[in-house]
Parts: C-alpha cells; structure tokens; sequence
C-alpha cells in the first residue's frame, strides 16, 4: 500500500502507522526532484508546499503527479486567499470565496492527498463569518476534496474562544491545527484542558507542529532547555488529537513539521544570522513526533 492510499483510507488497516509525516518546503528554493529526494533521505514520508510554490512552476499536473507516484511520496497542499499570509483588509468575503473557488480548481489537477487552507479575516464579526463558512464550506463539499481550514492569525479562526461556537454552527469544518498562532494571539500556552483544544480535537485532520510560545510562533529551538514547558504543551495537544483520531476509526493522521523563516527563526542582533539550523529542527520534529505519537 502507498503512502497515499495509507492517508486516503477512511478507517486504520491492521498494522499501519497512525502518522504520516510530511517535509514542509517552506523556504526551499530547490526543484521538485530535489524536494522528494531530500525528503526521502531525511525520513519524510511526503511533502507539503504551497500551490503556487516555485518547485512546481512550469511543471505540468501529470509529471507532478508522476513523479511523487514514483517516489511513493504523499502531497499536502497549502491554499492561501486574501492576497498573502495576512490577508489585505480590503478584500470582501465575496473575494475571498471566488480566489478560494479557483485554487481548489486549481489544486484539484495534482490530485493532493490533502488540501490546507488560510483564509478570510479575523476582522469579520460573526454575521459575516457565519456566511463566509457556510459558502466555503459549500464550495469544499462540491469540489470532493480533502480540506482542512488552518488555525492561523489574522484569519476566521484566529481567535480559539470562538471556536466552540463556530464548529458547532458548522459540523463539517474540518481542521489544521496549528496551536502556535494562538500562543501568540492569547499570550499563554494551549493545554489539552482548554475548552477550543477540547472542542477541537475530534476535528483535527492534520498539524502543522511548530512550537511557539507566549510571545511568539516560534521558539528558538523546540530541545533547547528553556523551551520544555511549551514542547510538552504542544506535545500534549497533539497526543489528544491523534487518541480523537484513533477513537473515531479515521485513518492516519498528517503531521508536518513546519519550523520556518520569514520572521519565524530567532536571528542574531546585527549580522542577522540564524540562532538554529532549520532543517535539523524539522528532521528533529520528526523524529520526536514519532517518538511521542506513534
């Protein structure tokens, strides 16, 4: 069985892992040939990268699709609306929903295993998300995907204390989860005793584990010392999600780990240089999910 029809298998076959990791190309400026080997050599079981990132550029559906096939790679989408990661205030619903339109359209061609998607505004009030969720979700259901909708700042579902309510408005919203956003948004850890981390946990379809903490999204390095209390957080989050998952008979669930750049990695004050190896943390992640999780 391929790593591929593992993901897509609604219930657990006898044996099989509980966890498929995927190599974030966040900051990866390589091709797609060097992308699936290094996450071959490094122990990944696939990828996960933004639609429109330039390891696909100029490349047809078919040879994406061939290539990863071959490779026995799975493939995570990332799908993004509003004009970048934080999405320009003067974009309406209405926009929003037709940019959201064409890239499932537009991701449907390679086929993803999964599809994760940032999207809308936290500056809507709950009128206008209620009608937001209840169009995107429409355009999901028609599209027959695999979509999860992000936990990200700045975005419909950055404020956890609304997402009791708002998952239960709408029982077919699925999610990523990824708790660093709301250290940030809430200035605390999230705990497994926390009433957004118990509403969402039979909703988790995949984690983006990177670990921030009360001041920022991402800590300076996940094994240093200093940062236990939040890698033991966010561990205990992650391990409430994959018993939900498990107890619910769903197949595996996806994880990436997905420490990154652009503001996320600590620098040095004047030379601008990196207080850790990118790569050797996300390797390191990895290896500590399997550890802890599987």
């Amino acid at each position: 069985m391929t790593v591929t029809e593992l993901i897509e298998r609604e219930s657990f076959p006898a044996g099989s892992p509980l966890l498929v990791l995927l190599q974030s190309l966040w900051g990866f400026e390589g091709s797609l040939a060097e992308a699936i080997e290094r996450s071959r050599c490094t122990g990944f079981d696939g990828l996960e990268l933004n639609l429109h990132h330039s390891a696909l550029a100029g490349l047809k559906a078919d040879a994406v699709r061939s290539a990863l096939q071959k490779a026995d790679r799975a493939l995570i989408l990332e799908l993004m609306t509003g004009g970048g990661y934080v999405p320009d205030l003067d974009r309406t619903a209405d926009q929003h929903l037709e940019e959201l339109d064409g890239l499932l359209a537009e991701a449907a061609a390679l086929q993803p295993s999964k599809l994760t998607v940032i999207t809308g505004s936290d500056s809507w009030g709950w009128v206008e998300q209620q009608r937001f969720w209840g169009r995107a979700l429409g355009l999901v259901e028609r599209s027959g995907l695999a979509v999860s909708f992000e936990t990200h700042r700045s975005r419909c579902l950055a404020n956890p204390w609304g997402i009791p309510r708002t998952l239960e408005a709408f029982p077919a919203l699925r999610l990523t989860a990824d708790l660093s956003h709301w250290c940030v948004v809430t200035e605390r850890l999230m705990t497994p005793d926390l009433a957004p981390i118990q509403a969402m946990a039979g909703r988790v379809d995949h984690i983006h584990a990177r670990v921030g903490w009360a001041q920022g999204p991402q800590v300076s390095h996940p094994f240093a010392p200093e940062h236990r209390a939040a890698l033991e957080a966010h561990g205990a989050c992650w391990e409430l999600f994959i018993t939900r998952q498990r107890a619910q008979g769903a197949g595996p669930l996806t994880v990436t780990p997905e420490f990154g750049p652009d503001g996320y990695l600590p620098t040095l004050p004047f030379t601008n240089q990196a207080v850790a190896d990118l790569g050797e943390i996300n390797r390191a992640m990895a290896e500590w999910v399997r550890v802890r999780l599987g």
